[in-house]
C-alpha cells in the first residue's frame, strides 16, 4: 500500500494509483473538480498519467454552483 494525504488525512492507495483512479473512487462527479498534487493543480487531461507515490498531498476541491 501508498500512503498519502488525502484533503489533510491520510490515506492508503494500491501502488500505481493514479489520480483518475483515486477520483473515480470517491464516487465524486469530475467535471466539477480540481485536483492538486503537492501544491500544484494536475489538469484533467493528466489525471490519468499521473500516479501517487508514497507520501503525496492530494487535496480535491469540489466546485458547487449556485448564487
Amino acid at each position: 500500500m501508498v500512503e498519502i494525504t488525502l484533503n489533510g488525512s491520510p490515506r492508503s492507495v494500491e501502488p500505481s494509483t493514479s489520480i483518475h483512479t483515486l477520483v473515480e473512487s470517491l464516487s465524486m462527479p469530475e467535471r466539477r473538480l480540481a485536483v492538486e498534487l503537492n501544491g500544484t493543480v494536475v489538469r484533467k487531461a493528466d489525471w490519468p498519467e499521473t500516479l501517487l507515490k508514497p507520501d503525496d498531498r492530494v487535496e480535491i476541491v469540489h466546485f458547487v454552483g449556485g448564487g
